[in-house]
């Protein structure tokens, strides 16, 4: 492709994922951090009348941001990784065919292992989180053995932004048609869907702050350009995670309240 041309396409596709992201992030912050505490002052009859008004009105944004994120960012990596000499190391003896086969394969099955892993753990939250952060910590160190620094960054991010987007149209939009079927029936949610919807939000909003890291590591050589960057990532991630759980203490402060 006549470089010129790739560049153009790519900074239409980044203008279109990082103004799709923000959409989409946006609105998981907001359902996280505001309105899953705001929801618990409402009584019966407010939900009856602001849940069905709301909440589809949200989801609309929410799920149609992930989409387009998603697609955007596939496309992206296609331009900057698969078309260009960026996914290995200049000095690797790994096939660039059989990288991108790889990078293929993850992406599409990623979720499938993730959600596998959170069916057979979602009642055991603490024992599921310290399975997923092992896991992630060895994929990381796994991919660092193949794909140059920055395609290692760039790939944690991809594969969090697929699980997440995922989620959220495979987990999250089903689970909540059904909750705002049933308040506006005037009925009880099952239980059971409003704790699944609830804790994919929860796991997105947790991937969220690792995945916007992976996005812009790219403008960092000292984390991806080091010959310690899967550790440096790791950490990265483990940080990440820990300043989540910060801002949902945050939210359930009564700080948050306040003018």
């Amino acid at each position: 492709m006549d470089p010129n041309m790739s560049a153009w396409i790519e900074l239409v596709l980044r203008w279109t994922h990082v103004v799709a992201g923000i959409m989409w992030i946006g609105f998981l912050y907001f359902f996280n951090f505001v309105n899953a505490q705001v929801a618990k002052t409402y009584d019966a009859d407010s939900k009856k009348k602001v849940v069905p008004e709301l909440m589809p009105r949200t989801l609309y944004f929410f799920r149609w941001g992930a989409a387009w994120t998603w697609v955007s960012g596939f496309l992206l990596i296609g331009v900057v990784y698969y078309m260009q000499p960026n996914l290995l190391p200049q000095e690797s003896t790994f096939g660039t065919g059989a990288a991108i086969g790889l990078s293929l394969a993850l992406i599409v099955l990623v979720f499938f292992v993730y959600d596998a892993l959170w069916k057979a753990l979602a009642s055991n939250e603490q024992a599921g989180v310290a399975v997923s952060f092992l896991l992630v910590a060895i994929l990381i160190f796994a991919l660092s053995r193949v794909f140059g620094g920055r395609a290692l960054f760039l790939h944690l991010g991809a594969l969090f932004g697929t699980i997440m987007a995922m989620n959220v149209w495979m987990r999250i939009w089903p689970a909540q048609r059904k909750i705002i079927a049933a308040i506006k029936a005037g009925t009880a949610p099952d239980p059971a869907v409003a704790a699944l919807a609830g804790m994919r939000s929860k796991h997105n909003t947790y991937m969220s702050v690792p995945l916007v890291l992976a996005m812009i590591s790219n403008h960092y050589s000292q984390a991806y350009g080091s010959d310690l960057n899967w550790l440096i990532l790791i950490a990265l991630v483990a940080v990440g995670w820990v300043v989540t759980k910060l801002i949902y203490l945050k939210s359930a402060s009564p700080a948050p309240a306040k003018y």
